[in-house]
């Protein structure tokens, strides 16, 4: 569809003044072929004023007219076809105030500036700090941002692609013709640029790009910051005007409530199917309305929201993303995510997304062989191809790419105020030969397996995030044993805030899925996690990956019957908030969802209508709301002294019992992981009096038997785990009990 919306439409004109001679400014046969067959690699060179003479080249026009400053109008003639050339003897290079075109489309006038009267767009020392690896010059400089240029507003354009014959812009606003709108190439940065007057938000747009055999390729703006629904893939010229916060109050306490003494316990989330969407309106608005609201009854304090980002493959589930700058188009516009997220600091949740430098999917409209070269990959496939997920490795050691990745996490800590991003696949960042068998993989500069640009790449942008955002927090989904994950940079550490505990998670849910008469063959692996837990800041993730390609939900991952597997997973639940380490929860474990995640629909909400799952959703919301009041479950989660066991080896009952410690609280868990009550059990505490249950995940109120300690224990003289002091306790079973030193 032709499009001349572009620019005012004149009134009525008076006749035009005489014709130029018609031989004016005539180009040779060469560069008329080159601009009729969309080849010319230097527009500038030929396009608008030149020596007193105007040439414009508008495919499909019926005549253009050269509109001056005063009015007069001085007609061009078509020298070939779509190229308008004639005299203007006031026309000068680099004023696009000195005159207008005039362009008469079949259907009307159009009276717009001239694209090729403007001088450069971008300055030499952006430039030089795009070259240099400065992230802010990739965030200001590169990409469509509607602006003004001498006073004109327009589309100003910059993409970054050194090794390309020719790029242009086509769009909504020229008919998506190849021919209109080519880009001045500035050679020091390898940057094509171009303004184009008129265009409005809201337009479609992609960059033709001619590779240096000559063929062309559409691609989409990689620093878009919008992008059309899937399966369409051009990007959407955004429309400028800033979001009106009104969290100043979060922003003020974010600081604390991101602090590693504080209660931080996530909820992750898939934003397109934690409830039916309504096809009236987008999915943010939706989620505003009852996520924020929803979270905070629950009492989390954060949510995860897997990868929005742009991404092309719904079943990627978000973690192959093209538009780095873009939120998905799936979920609605740039500003409802903004309006979500304004609406979660107003209920004092967090919002933290799920950011994927790791690699990207090779569609055609996307980053792969971007300007017919690698660019944004490694040229070698043992380094550029990921053969996990059939996708392509970022080639973090180009300054280039290194500033447009820190670029993307600046934008989306700034522009959408967010609180925290999860790096996803960390450890296939730092290893060249992770799933790559010998052979497969190229050693680094010293015979090594580390990657040492991405090392460095991850030391940059987590040094940058502290100084741009610095109580924002940024989290590795880290799998190995890489040493300092979460340790300062200074020290030689990677500089996150906090790390995935994998280990933690694999070994925990391997324990329960064993029945319970097997158990204490299996103790280990309840207990392992504390022999490391302070090697990192560590987060507990119950995420999405455990409940997908076949793994079996939470629940069912728990032996028994349905009354025992829920029974498990709620003394596993207990477990895990009593354990030393954030806590993270997918989406649907809170209602013991039996089935596996499906992204392609809602969770089953109906499961709350059955008293033992509903049962489950009240533990997770005590367990929050325990962990948040008590400060002994989270004070000194980071600090030995927060943490001492009271029973560590008791494989043949399966029972575990250990204290936490605030800085001037106590509080003692015991778990009991298997079928059979146990009474007069002995723990021992460090402090005599009586001491409240203050959290029983066997209640009634949770679907269990309602067995415990009627509410509190009164220890008594009998010496037990080098305590004077013990308590004579009932532990019901399949059941995790918390107390709290009363006095």
């Amino acid at each position: 569809m032709n499009r001349h919306d572009n620019g005012a439409v004149s009134p009525p004109s008076p006749p035009p003044s005489p014709p130029s001679s018609p031989d004016a400014g005539q180009l040779d046969a060469a560069s008329l072929q080159a601009l009729a067959s969309g080849q010319h690699a230097d527009p500038f060179s030929v396009l608008g004023p030149h020596e007193g003479v105007v040439r414009a080249l508008v495919p499909g026009a019926r005549a253009v007219v050269v509109v001056t400053a005063d009015g007069t109008r001085l007609p061009l003639h078509e020298q070939a076809q779509g190229l308008y050339t004639g005299a203007v003897p006031d026309a000068r290079p680099g004023d696009p105030g000195s005159y207008q075109l005039a362009i008469q489309w079949p259907d009307t006038e159009q009276l717009t500036p001239d694209p090729y009267a403007f001088g450069p767009v971008l300055s030499d020392a952006e430039l030089a700090g795009l070259a240099s690896g400065d992230w802010r010059a990739a965030l200001s400089v590169l990409g469509a941002r509607l602006d003004q240029m001498d006073g004109v507003p327009g589309l100003r354009c910059a993409v970054w692609a050194p090794n390309a014959r020719r790029v242009a812009v086509v769009g909504d606003f020229n008919s998506w013709d190849g021919r209109r709108h080519p880009m001045r190439l500035r050679h020091a940065a390898g940057v094509w640029e171009l303004f184009i007057p008129g265009v409005m938000a809201g337009d479609c747009y992609k960059f033709a790009i001619t590779d240096n055999a000559g063929a062309i390729v559409f691609k989409a703006d990689p620093m878009a910051r919008r992008a059309q629904p899937s399966p369409a893939t051009a990007s959407v010229v955004d429309d400028p005007t800033p979001y009106s916060w009104t969290d100043d109050a979060w922003m003020r306490s974010r600081a604390e409530r991101q602090a590693r003494h504080a209660p931080i316990s996530i909820y992750e989330v898939h934003a397109g199917s934690w409830l039916a969407p309504d096809a009236e309106r987008c999915v943010w608005d939706q989620l505003a309305d009852k996520l924020p609201a929803y979270v905070q009854a629950m009492g989390f304090s954060h949510v995860e929201l897997m990868p929005i980002m742009e991404y092309p493959f719904g079943g990627s589930w978000g973690y192959q993303p093209l538009g780095m700058f873009a939120p998905s188009a799936r979920f609605g516009p740039p500003a409802a995510f903004a309006r979500f997220v304004d609406r979660c600091h107003a209920a004092g949740i967090g919002v933290i997304l799920d950011w994927v430098p790791a690699h990207f999917p090779n569609d055609a409209h996307g980053l792969a062989r971007f300007d017919g070269t690698p660019l944004y990959e490694y040229a070698d496939p043992r380094e550029g191809y990921h053969p996990d997920w059939n996708t392509l490795v970022y080639n973090l050691g180009r300054t280039e790419v290194k500033a447009f990745m820190i670029a993307s996490a600046v934008h989306w800590l700034r522009e959408f105020h967010i609180d925290g991003l999860r790096v996803d696949a960390v450890a296939s960042m730092l290893y060249r030969d992770y799933s790559r068998q010998p052979g497969e993989w190229i050693p680094n500069v010293h015979g090594g397996r580390e990657n040492l640009e991405a090392v460095a790449f991850l030391r940059e942008l987590n040094s940058t995030v502290r100084e741009q955002a610095p109580d924002a927090i940024v989290v590795a989904e880290e799998s190995t044993a890489w040493p300092g994950v979460t340790a300062p940079v200074a020290e030689g550490g990677l500089g996150f805030h906090y790390k995935w505990n994998m280990g933690w998670m694999h070994d925990t849910l391997r324990y329960m899925h064993e029945d319970p008469v097997h158990r204490k063959y299996h103790h280990h692996d309840i207990t392992f996690g504390m022999a490391y837990a302070y090697s990192e800041r560590f987060i507990l993730p119950l995420s999405h990956d455990e409940v997908v390609h076949g793994k079996g939900s939470l629940l069912n991952k728990m032996p028994g019957d349905t009354a025992t597997k829920l029974a498990n997973l709620r003394a596993y639940l207990g477990f895990m908030w009593a354990h030393p380490g954030k806590k993270l929860l997918f989406m649907g474990g809170e209602l013991a969802q039996p089935a596996e995640w499906n992204h392609d629909a809602s969770l089953n909400w109906s499961l709350l209508d059955d008293a033992g799952h509903k049962g489950v959703q009240r533990l997770v919301a005590d367990l929050n709301r325990l962990y948040r009041e008590a400060p002994a479950l989270h004070e000194q989660d980071n600090e030995p002294d927060g943490f001492a066991w009271l029973v560590m080896d008791d494989a043949d009952n399966s029972v575990a019992a250990f204290l936490r410690r605030g800085r001037s609280s106590l509080m003692v868990a015991v778990c009991n992981f298997t079928p059979v009550t146990r009474h007069g059990y002995r723990v021992g505490v460090p402090l005599g009096g009586r001491w409240v249950e203050s959290l029983n995940t066997d209640a009634g109120w949770y679907g269990g038997s309602g067995q415990g300690n009627q509410g509190a224990a009164q220890s008594s003289d009998q010496a037990a785990h080098g305590h004077a002091q013990s308590l004579s306790l009932t532990l019901p079973p399949l059941a995790t009990l918390f107390f709290t030193h009363q006095g």
